[in-house]
């Protein structure tokens, strides 16, 4: 029998009885469709049997919580954040009477994050915040919390906060598998600048990721073979034809975003490179636009990460669910008509 000590039962008491996270006990009380079918009985077996109840509406009420949420995002218009941000629609909007609006800050330039997190830090304007791919500091953690304004990642991680991630360096791994299987072992690499005003670092993990797995292979990443610039396609056309005007240029190039990878195809159709009887190329993420080209991708579920992270947002902002989960999405390959 559990002890309450005078209180009713808790979310984590259920979590406890149901042996799953808070967070997933939140999603089955919220209708969440990310929820199995078995792991949903357990969880509404578990409220049965203590008797618990949900107030959410009141707790937030209580609060004197906005209704709206914020989320922080870099360059907003590109194919991977729109899909991420359909996802978070889908779910703020499908809360019913207690659905949330979105009160979007783009980030356009570095000088603008910080403008972000301290205009959206604002318990009368947002209930809490989406950070989306824009590394978090300490010190704004501890603002946050001292605010107790609910925060959650998505697309970067902080051991302090919940969030949902994709493990890049494993995606690197499939991209080089993939690759190798086809017999390349001449391989180039075009991606973001290691170093770059935003600290993003996803680009630089799929690449250490690709490198070790073909070192494991018998085979390297040849310095010569790989090319950094900005996260664009006309960048990334520019670079490959500075790859394929080697003498010995690569038969295989692995591109750290889709959107870099039909600057890649472009290239190649400019040095009259054929794709892929000359040259293999793969992307990451699969957009919209890599099924519409046929590109060989490392899919990751971008849509069903932005329905996960407002999901444990929402279990923060409306059952006091703020442990530092961290959900880690699957990686697949797709293999289209470019490899």
């Amino acid at each position: 029998m559990v002890s309450h000590r005078g209180r009713g039962p808790t979310i984590r008491d259920v979590a406890r009885r149901a042996g799953v996270s808070a967070a997933t006990v939140s999603r089955v009380l919220n209708d969440s469709p990310l929820v199995v079918e078995p792991t949903r009985a357990r969880v509404r077996a578990a409220v049965d049997e203590l008797g618990y109840r949900m107030n959410a509406t009141a707790r937030t009420l209580s609060l004197g919580r906005a209704t709206a949420v914020g989320v922080v995002v870099p360059f907003f218009t590109t194919h991977s954040v729109i899909e991420r941000l359909r996802g978070v629609v889908a779910r703020l909007s499908g809360y019913g009477q207690r659905g949330y609006d979105l009160l979007l800050f783009d980030v356009e330039a570095p000088a603008q994050r910080a403008d972000a997190m301290r205009d959206l830090a604002d318990r009368n304007r947002v209930a809490g915040l989406l950070i989306v791919s824009l590394p978090i500091f300490d010190a704004e953690i501890d603002a946050l919390q001292r605010d107790e304004l609910p925060a959650v990642l998505l697309d970067v991680r902080h051991p302090r906060l919940p969030r949902v991630v994709v493990d890049n360096v494993r995606g690197g791994e499939l991209a080089a598998e993939h690759l190798l299987a086809k017999g390349h072992s001449r391989i180039g690499f075009v991606g973001d600048h290691p170093t770059n005003a935003y600290g993003f670092t996803s680009s630089e993990d799929r690449r250490r990721g690709f490198g070790a797995a073909l070192e494991r292979a018998g085979n390297r990443l040849d310095p010569a073979l790989q090319r950094f610039g900005l996260a664009d396609r006309e960048e990334a056309e520019v670079l490959t034809r500075s790859l394929l005007g080697r003498s010995s240029p690569p038969t295989a190039i692995f591109a750290a975003s889709d959107l870099q990878a039909i600057g890649v195809l472009k290239g190649c159709e400019a040095m009259g490179a054929r794709v892929p009887e000359d040259v293999a190329v793969i992307g990451f993420d699969d957009v919209d636009l890599a099924e519409i080209v046929g590109l060989t991708t490392i899919r990751q579920p971008l849509r069903e990460s932005g329905e996960q992270a407002a999901d444990l947002l929402i279990a923060a902002i409306e059952d006091g669910v703020d442990d530092p989960v961290e959900e880690v999405q699957q990686l697949t390959v797709v293999e289209r008509r470019t490899t």
